[in-house]
């Protein structure tokens, strides 16, 4: 029974990174409309204060399928420069019973490279602490006195680093998560010895975003975008996004992840039949309600073997523009 315990946990936990970052980081479908969570140095792109909120329900029709939810806030310190964004992240996941509580506060020093400060290097960091906990009641068991079946809680504090460059027809940034990863004593890790948690240790994870925006038509541009995540140990997993945007009010369109064997690693010389290379296809909407109030609503149909057994993901974003000191951003952010 432990090890049939054991494996359904880490079972759920491989099968959560597929439509998280690599393994164990929460990513939500909609990233292309706030990069914050993936990328530090993209606080305060938009140059005035913007907040959103993120609700995820994945696998669902699956008891204890990932459920997610976010908030965040970032802008600029000094709107006439705009050479300061700060942010604040809060995110919480529950996965059975496995639950993450994170909350990570960003900076981002944004370098004009031009004289206009249209064209903007940013470096960014970012800093925080989790809250991991199983809760044992959540736990279902054969025999009641199961030593695999234990629960507890622990804190894990952790920093990101990233670079972000923008101008008004591209962007790309590199970031890396998880600069802790290694620290694994028994003094930062509570349940470190049991076998069952130490599977919920994250691995350093690494980012690569870039996307483009260009005019189709008169009131209808295209900005499609590619995302690489990586934790440098499992597959790496790529999303490829396509989003149609009409008269700057609403946008849609279609988002790809999948698979990818851009690094030769050990496990794919005997699991890599075995895996699923297509993992999901998505539709991704958001509509502007007012200049400053949007809603979003994407929808991931699993590809993969799981497809049988459990419904799609439903993700829905509300977002709103506070502004800066009263004044009005001209130029739409479209990244």
């Amino acid at each position: 029974m432990k090890k049939r315990f054991k494996y359904l946990t880490l079972g759920l936990l491989l099968l959560s990174g597929t439509a998280g970052h690599a393994q164990q980081n929460i990513q939500f479908t909609q990233y292309i409309f706030n990069s914050m969570s993936v990328n530090p140095a993209y606080a305060g792109y938009k140059g005035e204060w913007f907040g959103q909120l993120g609700l995820r329900s994945q696998w669902t029709g699956w008891g204890g399928g990932p459920k997610t939810g976010a908030i965040s806030i970032d802008g600029v310190l000094d709107p006439d420069m705009q050479r300061h964004g700060v942010g604040l992240q809060v995110t919480a996941e529950g996965l059975g019973a496995q639950s993450a509580t994170a909350a990570f506060a960003n900076y981002a020093l944004r370098l004009p490279v031009d004289r206009s400060g249209e064209h903007r290097l940013s470096l960014g960091i970012a800093g925080g602490v989790t809250q991991y906990k199983v809760d044992q009641n959540k736990i279902t068991t054969i025999d009641p006195n199961d030593p695999a079946a234990i629960g507890g809680t622990t804190l894990k504090p952790d920093i990101r680093l990233g670079i972000y460059y923008s101008n008004a027809k591209w962007y790309a940034g590199v970031a890396a998560h998880d600069l802790f990863a290694g620290a694994n004593s028994t003094d930062d890790y509570v349940l470190d010895q049991d076998e069952i948690v130490e599977s919920i240790r994250r691995n350093t994870h690494g980012y690569f975003i870039a996307g483009a925006l260009f005019q189709l038509d008169r009131g209808l541009l295209l900005r499609p975008s590619v995302l690489v995540k990586d934790d440098f140990k499992g597959p790496t997993a790529l999303d490829l996004s396509a989003m149609f945007i009409f008269n700057e009010k609403f946008w849609i369109g279609p988002s790809f992840r999948t698979r990818s064997r851009i690094f030769d690693r050990d496990y794919s010389d005997y699991s890599v039949d075995r895996l699923s290379s297509e993992n999901s296809i998505s539709g991704i909407a958001q509509f502007f309600i007012t200049p400053k109030f949007r809603i979003g609503y994407s929808y991931d149909h699993m590809m993969n073997r799981m497809s049988s057994r459990a419904g799609g993901t439903h993700e829905v974003t509300l977002g709103i523009t506070f502004g800066q000191l009263g004044r009005q951003i001209l130029s739409p952010r479209y990244f």
